[in-house]
Parts: structure tokens; C-alpha cells; sequence
């Protein structure tokens, strides 16, 4: 048995993976050697085994609907691109690509667009996740430069969790720190964010602020620092940076965070008391029309602390995407050249000379959202989507949809065949997924790993990498993209990384640049930079002229988007645990359905009664930009005037599902970032005529008034229904039209109905006027095995399993623990702490995930105890 080592394709944690591949089955374990996780992987990676199948797949290139040759693709891309530029010029062509790219993909995209096609309109979905972090780290340091490791999360006295919920977007890293605050009792940790989340499981401090007021808080802690003695003048612009703070006391930020003053000085007073602080900061602070300003105001903090540059110290940005950081290193934001170079006269002019180009693009290119509204206004003419589906995850998505179907020209490289962007595609390129391509990628600590090859192409499916260099031959530029082998991008990639670098460029790979193919293999993960030279970083320094670190002054700002009678309530939107992106990848895994099956909306108990929400029940959200369907959530976990739902759901999996439908198209004036997590909406609730649960072996046509959400179920189709008018009577006829003998349970408003075809289950439909409980296992095995008798027919009929106890809602989805189980365990078995219901019920002995949610169920049932 052989297991490749690789790295996984989620979160920027970049955890080592080991895949074994039996018989076509792919199983995979955590890699106890790999320094970002030793072993350890979340439920999403421990399933990645379960996403390698071909359903569903991109498999053969395709022009105007039709599949073709990759000859006939490749000439078709190149005589339209050529045309374009011929006729509007190099500005009218642009790129989209994704932190799901390896780092060779990326090189050579950037690399073709910006260096011989001869615009920087190649931007990334990176752009909505951390270019607000890109840019504070450049106006702090002079360069991109991530200064924090996890042995300093592990290392230090207080950790700051703030726009992070790390338990469930981070999960493998929020368990490093579980494990490091149980070995050292003494080490803090606070948590900053509207919402209590999962990641509160642990904290000594959470501090719920008002929507969108992180600057305050920590323009505040700068005030609070100086006042004891902090801040070095040897920092440009300290002076300036003090004067924007020194209004900024404790009732001045209590009353603009929305918290109680007393709360304000305690975090001031740990932060200033801790020998060692660090802080980790994501979504919730970079998706913000001021998140450059939010990242600067925490690293100001550390910078005039001196918590900073020395172990268990620094502002640490985690990156949301698996090689988000190796986009920004060969430059695939719009802002910046590759290797962490600028659009300054000497870098362009380096850049040029390594590439041997006179074409290099000059000026700074179109940034995501500006980029699509260039498309909108017909100023781009031709865009090339790589491995992503800006028409789900970009703000006013309708509007997206909308410009991508009027384009002249949409070829997107994919490994889905069904994507929201990829029916607007000419030309549709099939690429490698992960287990099936060979590169590298780079995690939040700089740590670059390789991801490897386990499985075979299939079909047409050819490396991103390649299809650009392809491309690019068709322009007149093959001779440079020559390569044969991603190894040679690689080292083309590294020694860019050095050239005519003496110190200057923080990111320097160089020392890898000469490996040889076999060593390229057998590359462990290393941390940049790894400099021929053998320097390390001084982060005590800057990388720019004078030397210096700087300090940004920071004027608070609130978030742009404002309530208002029609729009009371601010909107919040993020990643749910068992769910990735716009779920191609994680929507076909079963067992990643069952924790969270369909969208929902959080919303806090006193909104709940004021807008005659139930729990459980369905509600209508909607902004001036569009509306989505979901299922309310009430819980005190939510700050009163908020909501919360996933940005997970699209029009693949649910109809008015897309969160991003409602957000407007509001961007950081520095950084591009839209402000994804602040959207003013009202909220209304939404009692259909009925709901039901339908099985079928094929996908059933169903009328465009329903309201549907698609459900991973292995071998069938699953879907969840409601909606104001009947459909049953229709389902019954097109039932009897397929020849199928019909079982129907028909009593007032339940209507139950299995359909089959010589002994077969064909379809089962549940419904009622509420949601019916259906045991999906029952349901499942009797697609798989029909039941024989009478009675078990007529058990199935009631959705039901009576032999069985019913498990309830899935709490943990490793195993496939409900709730129902767990609270038995604890109730009649005596299980007292989340380690004795692991020992029972085996929940949260894997990832960890879950061990927030058991807590919240033993503490429940405590307190039934002590009420009664």
C-alpha cells in the first residue's frame, strides 16, 4: 500500500494529508510529519477521500456548447483573444483566477497576462478575503510579509481572536490552541466578534461589538499603550499615529464599540499586561469598506507594544484559501508584479528583463469588483475564469450574472461541469482537481508545501499551467512558456524570486530555484524565505528605502451600509463548518450535509419575537439588491439587531439561496475589498402551504414556483420543498405517466407517496403543512435494498425507521452523532463532560469541530437539571 504525501485543497491552515488509493477508493489520514497540522485534519479534510469521484466532473473541452479537441479549444481561445486585442487592445482582455490554483498555475497566468498580453487585469478571488491584509502589511512593513508562525499561537500569554471565528474556518489551528491553553492554564484568550461563535468555547473574554467598530477598539488599545509608556518613535508616522488615538478613551470607544466601558479597560489591561500577545485576524476585519485601516490599527498595537518580531508575538493574518499566499506571491492580485514586486520603475524594469519582454503592463490593473463592472460597461471584453464562480462569491452576484451573460467572450478553466459561472462560458476548459494535479502551495505562515499527484487525469482534464502555456503559444509567446513540467515553473518562479535581490525583497525563495526534479518531489515543507544567501527576516526592519517600520494613523469608521425603517437589521455572512465555498467540492459529500443541510439565518431572540419568527421556520430576507429564503435559527448567541446566514448556498443547491445576492458592491478605497459582512436587510417570515422531502433515482422536473434546497444523498437525488401552491396531485400523475405503481398515504394536509418499478424504489415524497421528520438511513438503504414485506413498506411509508431511535439533528459528522443520541447519552447514561460523550459516542474524537456544540448541549441539560 503506497500513501502520497500532499497537502489539503481547503483552508489556508494547509494541513498535511496522506492519500492511500485501494481498489479506486481514495482514503486519506492526517500527516503526523507535516508541521502545520502533525496529524490532526477537520471533517472536511478527514472526507476529501469521498470528493475524488467523477460525478459531475468537467470533462472534455467544449466551444459554444459543443465538445471539441483541445486543438480545436486552444485555437478557438487564441484566435478570440487575438481578435480582441487586435481590435480593442491588451486592456480589453482580463483574468479571474483562485487561491485553489497551485502556485505554478498561478505563475504562468500572471506571467501571460501581465508580461506578454500587456494589461494587469488579472486579478483573484483572494481579493475578497485578504487583500485588506495585503495591504496593511505593506504600509506597516514595505512588503507582504505574514510576520507570525503557529508556534507562536501555541507560544504565547494571550491569543486575540477578532473577525474570526478559527473553530470552524480554521478549525485544525483552533485545536493546536485548544490543546496549548490545556497544557499552560495561565495563557488568555479573548474573542472579539458580534456573534458568539464556536471559537467562545475557549475564551476568557468575549467581547460582542457592535457591527464593524474593530478600529475603534484597537485605536483605543493604541491610546491605552501610549499612555503606559508604549510607542517607539523610530517608527514612521508614530507621531501621527499617536495624535489620531489620543482621543480614543475608554468611553469614546465603549460607546462607538457598543460595549460596557469596564469590558474595554479589562481587555486593555490583558493586552498591555501579557509578556507575549498575538493577534489573529481574518474575514471579520479585512471584508470592510476600512478593513486596510481595521489591519492597521492591530498592527499598530503591536508595533508599539514591542509584541512583535519574537516568539508568541505579532498581528497574524490567516489566510481563508489554500494558496491564497502563493498568489500573492507571483503576483496574482491586480496591485502588485510577481514575486512581491510593485509597479514601481526599477521593479518593472527587473521583471522585464527575467521575463525577456518589452509588453509588461506599466500600471496596476482592475480589481475584482472594478472588473466585472468593466465587463458591465463593456470596456472588458473577454475574461478568463480559473477555478472559481465569481457569480456566487462576488458582492450584487445577480448583477455579475447579468455582465458575465452579456461578454463577448467567457472562458472559464473548471473541474465542475455544472457551475452558476460556467453557463455563461464560450469556452470551457476541463482541469485538474485536487489528488489529480502536481505543485506547490503556501499556507498562512509561509510555509510551502507540495501537492501531489495520486490519481490519474481523467478524461480530457489537463493542469491549469498547461492550458496557459498552451494558450499562450497560440498568442506567439510559446517560446516563453516552454515548460514541460510544473517543476520548471517552479524553479522559474524561484529564481525570479532572487534576481537582482540583495536583501531588498523580503520573498525570496531562491535557494529552491536549482532543486532537480526529484528533489522537487521530495520538497518537505519549508518556510520563506529560503534566500541562496541564507538570510532570515528581521522583522524588526521594513523593506522599504528608509528602512523603517510604519506606523498608519487610523481614524475610525463605521461600516457603510446603514439601517433604516425599511431596512432595519445588519446582515453578517461567513463560512459554516462542514461547507467550502460555493460547494463544487464539499455540496456531493453526504455526511458534510448533515450538520447544516440548508441556508439558515441566525437571528437573536428579542428580533425573533419582534419580527414573528419562529424557530425552525422559513423566512424571506432581502436588501435593495436581491432576496434569499431560509431557515430561521434562534439563539442568544446572536447581538440583537444582527443576523447571520452562510455564504455558502447558490443556484446549484437552492433556489434563493445566495447570500451574496444582497450585498452591494461596496469596496476598501485602499485594497479593493468589498464589505462583505455588514449588509442593511429586513427580515419577514414565511409560512408556505406545504414542505416535503423528496428521494428519487433520477432528477424529477419540478415547476419554477417551488422553493427548493439540493441535498447530497450517495446514489440519488434529494430535495427539500415548499411552496404556496400544490404540486402533490402533479407528482402522483407524472408518477403513474413513468409506469411506476404508486403507494400513497393521503390524510389532510400529509401527503406520502413511494413510487416503484418491478420491486425497485423509483422516488419517496414526504410532506405535510410543516416539515416532515424523515430518516434519511431508512430512506437511503431502501433505494439500496427494498424492503420485502408488507410492513416494512408501509414503515417506509411513514418515513420512519421504528426499530430505530431516531438520532436526531447531526451534531458531529465524523460520526454521524445527532442530537438526540447525545442528549440520551448525558440524560440516561450519565455522560457529564464532551470527553466521556467521546468515549461513548466517539463524538469529537476526530477533528474537534463538534466539542463547542456537545459543551453547549451538557450545559443545557445541567441547567434543566438545576431549573427543575
Amino acid at each position: 500500500m503506497t500513501e502520497t504525501r500532499t497537502t489539503c485543497p481547503y483552508c489556508g491552515v494547509g494541513c498535511g494529508v496522506l492519500a492511500t488509493v485501494i481498489d479506486g477508493a481514495v482514503s486519506v489520514r492526517g500527516d503526523d510529519a507535516h508541521p502545520a497540522n502533525f496529524g490532526r485534519l477537520c471533517v472536511k479534510g478527514s472526507a476529501l477521500g469521498e470528493t475524488t469521484g467523477l460525478e459531475g466532473r468537467l470533462l472534455q473541452p467544449s466551444v459554444d456548447g459543443h465538445d471539441v479537441s483541445w486543438e480545436q479549444a486552444l485555437d478557438a481561445a487564441g484566435e478570440r483573444l487575438q481578435a480582441i486585442i487586435a481590435e480593442h487592445g491588451p486592456q480589453a482582455v482580463a483574468f479571474y483566477a483562485s487561491g485553489q490554483l497551485l502556485t505554478e498555475d498561478y505563475y504562468a497566468a500572471n506571467k501571460l497576462m501581465k508580461g506578454f498580453i500587456g494589461a494587469a487585469n488579472i486579478d483573484t478571488n483572494s481579493r475578497l478575503c485578504m487583500s485588506s491584509a495585503v495591504t496593511g502589511y505593506k504600509r506597516a512593513w514595505g512588503a507582504d510579509v505574514v510576520p507570525c508562525s503557529y508556534e507562536d499561537v501555541e507560544r504565547s500569554d494571550l491569543v486575540v481572536l477578532v473577525g474570526s471565528n478559527a473553530a470552524w474556518a480554521h478549525p485544525v489551528l483552533y485545536q493546536r490552541l485548544v490543546q496549548a491553553k490545556q497544557q499552560n492554564p495561565q495563557m488568555k484568550v479573548v474573542v472579539i466578534d458580534p456573534r458568539r461563535t464556536a471559537t467562545c468555547d475557549i475564551a476568557d473574554r468575549h467581547l460582542a461589538i457592535a457591527p464593524g467598530t474593530d478600529a475603534g477598539l484597537f485605536v483605543g488599545l493604541l491610546n491605552a499603550i501610549v499612555k503606559r509608556g508604549g510607542c517607539v518613535d523610530d517608527f514612521a508616522d508614530a507621531p501621527a499615529a499617536r495624535e489620531a488615538a489620543q482621543s480614543w478613551g475608554v468611553e469614546r470607544v465603549a460607546a462607538f464599540c457598543g460595549l460596557p466601558p469596564e469590558e474595554v479597560s479589562a481587555f486593555y489591561q490583558d493586552f498591555i499586561a501579557a509578556p507575549k500577545a498575538i493577534t489573529l485576524y481574518t474575514m471579520g476585519i479585512n471584508q470592510s469598506s476600512s478593513g486596510s485601516d481595521k489591519c492597521n490599527a492591530i498592527i499598530n498595537v503591536h508595533l508599539a507594544s514591542g509584541k512583535f518580531g519574537r516568539e508568541g508575538c505579532g498581528p497574524f493574518s490567516l489566510t481563508g484559501q489554500p494558496n491564497a499566499m502563493g498568489g500573492r506571491e507571483v503576483g496574482g492580485l491586480a496591485t502588485m508584479l510577481a514575486a512581491h514586486m510593485n509597479f514601481e520603475p526599477a521593479d518593472l524594469a527587473r521583471v522585464a528583463r527575467f521575463w525577456g519582454t518589452e509588453r509588461l503592463a506599466q500600471t496596476p490593473g482592475l480589481m475584482a469588483v472594478d472588473l466585472f463592472a468593466a465587463i458591465g460597461r463593456g470596456e472588458v471584453k473577454a475574461v478568463w475564469i480559473m477555478g472559481t464562480n465569481p457569480a456566487v462569491s462576488l458582492p450584487d452576484s445577480h448583477a455579475v450574472s447579468q455582465v458575465l451573460k452579456r461578454c463577448p467572450l467567457v472562458i472559464v478553466s473548471e473541474i465542475a461541469a455544472q457551475t452558476e459561472t460556467s453557463q455563461y462560458a464560450h469556452i470551457r476548459f476541463p482541469a485538474l482537481g485536487w489528488g489529480e494535479k502536481n505543485g506547490t502551495v503556501t499556507n498562512s505562515e509561509r510555509r510551502i508545501s507540495r501537492q501531489r499527484a495520486f490519481l490519474p487525469a481523467p478524461g480530457e482534464a489537463r493542469a491549469d499551467w498547461w492550458i496557459i502555456a498552451r494558450v499562450a503559444e497560440r498568442l506567439g509567446f510559446g517560446a516563453a512558456f516552454a515548460w514541460q513540467h510544473p517543476h520548471e515553473v517552479f524553479s522559474e518562479h524561484a529564481a525570479l524570486s532572487g534576481f537582482e535581490n540583495n536583501g531588498q525583497r523580503a520573498f525570496d525563495i531562491s535557494g529552491l530555484a536549482e532543486l532537480s526534479r526529484e528533489a522537487w518531489d521530495e520538497l518537505a515543507p519549508v518556510r520563506w524565505p529560503v534566500s541562496r544567501r541564507n538570510v532570515t527576516l528581521d522583522l524588526h526592519r521594513g523593506w522599504r528605502s528608509d528602512g523603517r517600520l510604519r506606523m498608519v494613523p487610523v481614524t475610525p469608521r463605521g461600516m457603510q451600509a446603514q439601517t433604516q425603517p425599511l431596512y432595519p437589521l445588519i446582515l453578517n455572512s461567513g463560512r459554516i463548518r462542514d461547507q467550502w465555498h460555493t460547494m463544487t467540492r464539499t455540496g456531493s459529500v453526504p455526511r458534510l450535509m448533515q450538520h447544516i443541510a440548508q441556508p439558515i439565518v441566525e437571528v437573536s431572540p428579542p428580533d425573533a419575537a419582534h419580527f414573528a419568527l419562529l424557530p425552525g421556520g422559513l423566512a424571506r430576507i432581502s436588501s435593495p439588491h436581491g432576496v434569499m429564503v431560509a431557515k430561521v435559527v434562534v439563539t442568544e448567541s446572536q447581538r440583537r439587531g444582527s443576523l447571520f446566514t452562510p455564504m455558502h448556498w447558490n443556484d446549484c443547491f437552492a433556489r434563493q439561496g445566495k447570500v451574496n445576492g444582497l450585498v452591494a458592491s461596496v469596496v476598501d478605497p485602499h485594497s479593493g475589498q468589498p464589505e462583505s459582512k455588514q449588509t442593511a436587510v429586513r427580515i419577514a417570515p414565511w409560512q408556505p402551504l406545504w414542505q416535503g422531502e423528496l428521494y428519487s433515482r433520477s432528477e424529477v422536473p419540478l415547476p419554477g414556483h417551488l422553493h427548493w434546497w439540493r441535498k447530497a444523498a450517495p446514489g440519488l437525488h434529494h430535495v427539500t420543498l415548499c411552496g404556496d401552491r400544490l404540486v402533490q396531485h402533479e407528482m402522483l400523475a407524472w408518477c403513474q405517466q413513468q409506469g411506476w405503481q404508486v403507494q400513497l398515504a393521503n390524510a389532510g394536509e400529509i401527503w406520502h407517496l413511494l413510487a416503484w418499478l418491478d420491486g425497485r424504489l423509483m422516488l419517496g415524497f414526504w410532506s405535510g403543512d410543516a416539515l416532515p421528520e424523515v430518516d434519511d438511513a431508512l430512506v437511503c438503504r431502501a433505494f439500496n435494498e427494498a424492503p420485502q414485506t408488507l410492513a416494512a413498506r408501509h414503515a417506509l411509508l411513514s418515513g420512519q425507521d421504528l426499530a430505530r431511535p431516531a438520532v436526531g439533528k447531526i451534531v458531529c459528522s465524523c460520526f454521524s452523532v445527532g442530537e438526540k443520541t447525545i442528549l440520551e447519552a448525558i440524560e440516561k447514561q450519565g455522560c457529564r463532560t464532551s470527553g466521556e460523550l467521546g468515549e461513548r459516542l466517539k463524538c469529537g474524537t476526530n477533528c474537534g469541530s463538534c466539542i463547542p456544540e456537545l459543551k453547549a448541549l451538557l450545559a443545557s441539560t445541567a441547567m434543566k437539571v438545576t431549573i427543575l
